[in-house]
C-alpha cells in the first residue's frame, strides 16, 4: 500500500509539475505581445525589406523605426521615416496606437512627392504596407481584444494558440495559429487561413537575439501563398530605453522628421 501510496503521490507531483509549466493561453499570448512589440519602454532600429514577386523580381525599403510605450501591454505610438529608395524617401507612416476595444488607431501617412497627409482608415489597416507582403497591422501590431484565442498544442519547444476574430467581417482571414517559443514568448510563426480553412499566409521569426537582454527578431519573413511573394525584414542597430519625448509622434513631425528619426 505504502509503494502505491508513493506512486499516486509522485504522479500527483509530476501533473502539478507539467500545470505549473503551462500556463493559461491568456497569459500566454499577453506575454508574446509584451516580447513582440513592448520590449523596453521605447525603442529604436534600422529596416532593411527586401520584397520580392512571383516572377523573382526584387524591390527594397529602408526605413527608420521610433516606438514608445504610454503604458506596457497597451497604448503605443510608432514614427516609421523612408531614407530609400529614391521614390519613397522622406515618406512618413505614423500610428497611434490604442488598445481600447471601442477606440480605433489613428494612422497617418505623409506622401513627400505630393506633399500630401494622408490618414488611414481603421478598415485599411490589413492592406499592403508600402507594397510589401507585410500589412500595416504586421507593422505595430493586432489588438489582443479583436479574437478570442484558444491553446491548442504545447510541444517541448512551442505554445501553439489558435486566434478567432471576434468580428469576423472585418477581416479577410478566418483565423490564425501563432507558434510562441515556450522560454523566451517570441512568437516564432504566424499561419493565416482564409474562410475556408486554407493556409494562405505565413510570417515567420528566422533570427532572434538577445539585445540589452530582450529577446530580439532581427529578421522576419512574410510569405503569401495566395499571389507567390516573399517579404524579408531585417532589423538592425536595434536600440532600446532611449528615453524618447512624447512631441516626436505627432502630426507636426510628419513633414519635418525629427533627427531621431533621420539618424
Amino acid at each position: 500500500m505504502k509503494s502505491v501510496w508513493k506512486v499516486a503521490m509522485f504522479l500527483g507531483l509530476a501533473s502539478q509539475l507539467v500545470a505549473a509549466e503551462k500556463p493559461d493561453v491568456q497569459t500566454i499570448v499577453n506575454k508574446a505581445n509584451i516580447v513582440a512589440y513592448y520590449q523596453g519602454k521605447d525603442g529604436k532600429a534600422i529596416v532593411k525589406m527586401k520584397i520580392t514577386n512571383k516572377q523573382g523580381q526584387e524591390r527594397t525599403r529602408e526605413f527608420n523605426i521610433l516606438r514608445k510605450d504610454v503604458k506596457d501591454g497597451g497604448d503605443q505610438k510608432y514614427f516609421v521615416y523612408f531614407q530609400r529608395p529614391a521614390d519613397v524617401r522622406k515618406m512618413v507612416y505614423l500610428v497611434d496606437k490604442h488598445t481600447d476595444k471601442d477606440r480605433d488607431d489613428d494612422r497617418w501617412l505623409y506622401m513627400p512627392g505630393l506633399d500630401l497627409v494622408k490618414r488611414i482608415a481603421a478598415s485599411d489597416k490589413r492592406t499592403s504596407f508600402v507594397g510589401s507582403d507585410f500589412l500595416y497591422e504586421d507593422i505595430s501590431g493586432r489588438s489582443l481584444d479583436d479574437d478570442t484565442h484558444e491553446l491548442i498544442q504545447t510541444t517541448d519547444t512551442l505554445f501553439v494558440v489558435k486566434n478567432v476574430p471576434k468580428d469576423p467581417d472585418s477581416v479577410e482571414f478566418g483565423y490564425y495559429n501563432v507558434s510562441i517559443d515556450r522560454k523566451t514568448y517570441v512568437p516564432m510563426k504566424m499561419e493565416f487561413y482564409d474562410k475556408n480553412g486554407k493556409l494562405y499566409r505565413t510570417i515567420e521569426s528566422t533570427k532572434v537575439e538577445q539585445i540589452q537582454g530582450f529577446s530580439t527578431v532581427v529578421k522576419s519573413v512574410v510569405t503569401n501563398l495566395q499571389t507567390g511573394g516573399r517579404t524579408e525584414m531585417e532589423f538592425g542597430k536595434v536600440q532600446y530605453d532611449i528615453d524618447l519625448t512624447d512631441d516626436i509622434f505627432t502630426e507636426r513631425y510628419l513633414r519635418r522628421p525629427p533627427r531621431e528619426a533621420i539618424r
